[in-house]
């Protein structure tokens, strides 16, 4: 199953008028959009997203995977590029709906579940250097399956730094689509150079894996882990998954909430993490695991990674059977787990009835 190439037989549909506001929402057969050649989505790129999944619980009926978070994202990033705001709340009740309607479409099989795609753009039909007065608020479905086919695959990653994702004061901390063609390219020329995906840098500083949040593991001298990843500081995308992350990994060693085969403590920091130090952990054999995180692949372990200040030298991580060190395999386990509603964690899985 190729991801996002299957539609669901709906969509949801509400448009806003500048006179009238938001108009009557509609759930109606899947199709294409009609929009105006002037319209700012083509010219400006007021163009928000979310990224969310269903799942079957183990009663067969559909959950969401904390939908406020993704709501409360959405309406931040329209805020960012000026759209017309909306009410989150009813948003998650139209959204329920439609998962309610499309039901068969999510997969009852493991690592499968039903992708959602919220978004909203400016449909202002004419020329302008200015905010869009008129929007299009839409969402559209596609079966997914797992992210890697068989068991999960360390991943290689360019540092680069010629090429930003983010930059301070920009818009890195927002779900735009501008923020990700402007990655293509660079991705093209890592492969090229047989690398899978590009570790973004500001400087020598890391920021994300490709289009996930990243964490950095790394044992402590008294034999317990610290897991870094970088803090929220407006280049970063605010992501769902790096959030349940860090909560689980704080919880851990809980009686309700301690993370499967992970006997030591965890100390989760949000701190800057540089190059020199990835280099230096790895040299001293303290880097344990790197790996990206996200609402599609839920956790990507890193293998290697490249980078011209290391010339022909490469930081290469330990290998694990099956891909994921102990720390991302627990993570990644008990994630799937609270996603589809075999275990309970602070009502992150909500049903949809």
């Amino acid at each position: 199953m190729v991801f996002g190439q299957v539609q669901t037989d709906h969509m949801l549909i509400v448009n806003y008028d500048p006179v009238k506001g938001w108009g009557a929402p509609e759930i109606k057969p899947y199709g294409p959009l009609v929009l105006d050649p002037m319209a700012s989505c083509f010219q400006y790129c007021p163009n928000v997203f979310e990224g969310m999944k269903a799942y079957v619980g183990p009663d067969g009926e559909p959950r969401l995977f904390r939908p406020q978070k993704n709501m409360e994202r959405l309406a931040r990033s329209a805020a960012r590029v000026a759209l017309p705001p909306f009410n989150p709340d009813a948003l998650l009740t139209l959204i329920k709906r439609l998962v309610a309607i499309e039901k068969r479409w999510i997969p009852n099989k493991p690592g499968y579940s039903l992708y959602l795609r919220p978004t909203v753009i400016g449909t202002r039909p004419a020329l302008g250097v200015t905010a869009s007065d008129s929007a299009c608020l839409y969402v559209v479905a596609t079966p997914t399956g797992p992210y890697f086919k068989g068991k999960a695959r360390a991943v290689s990653l360019l540092a680069v730094n010629e090429n930003v994702r983010a930059w301070p004061g920009g818009t890195g901390g927002h779900k735009l689509g501008l923020n990700y063609a402007p990655g293509f390219l660079p991705q093209r020329e890592a492969a090229k150079k047989g690398y899978d995906q590009i570790l973004w840098l500001l400087e020598d500083r890391i920021t994300e894996v490709g289009a996930m949040n990243v964490f950095v593991v790394v044992k402590r001298d008294d034999g317990d882990i610290d897991v870094f990843t970088p803090p929220l500081d407006g280049t970063i995308l605010p992501g769902v998954t790096r959030s349940s992350v860090i909560e689980l990994l704080n919880a851990h060693g809980s009686s309700a909430a301690s993370l499967p085969g992970i006997s030591q403590k965890t100390y989760v920091q949000e701190r800057t993490i540089t190059m020199p130090e990835i280099k230096s952990w790895s040299d001293a054999g303290r880097l344990l695991e790197i790996f990206g995180c996200g609402t599609a692949v839920v956790v990507a372990p890193v293998g290697r990674i490249g980078y011209s200040a290391w010339g022909d030298e490469e930081v290469v991580l330990p290998e694990h059977d099956g891909g994921h060190g102990p720390i991302g395999k627990a993570v990644c386990t008990r994630l799937t787990d609270i996603q589809t509603g075999k275990s309970q964690f602070d009502g992150w899985s909500v049903p949809v009835a």
